[in-house]
């Protein structure tokens, strides 16, 4: 997982610096494909799961009054 100081610095580099992306992939070890996705997002993308209905039952005893 990258951090986000790292997607700042590459987004800095390309977007502010007017580098390529091939030229900061380059200086930092990164495969182009990554700083095209680093470029996309201003945060790195955190983990979520799909089947997380924690929340949704937790939310749906509120509403029918159950007592927590």
């Amino acid at each position: 997982m990258y951090t986000v100081e790292l997607y700042a610095r590459v987004r800095r580099a390309v977007q502010v610096e007017g580098k390529s992306e091939r030229q900061v992939a380059r200086e930092y070890g990164l495969a182009r494909e990554t700083v095209r996705k680093m470029l996309q997002y201003a945060a790195p993308p955190g983990y979520h799961s799909a089947n997380d209905t924690t929340v949704i039952r937790f939310e749906a005893r509120v509403a029918l009054g159950a007592n927590y």
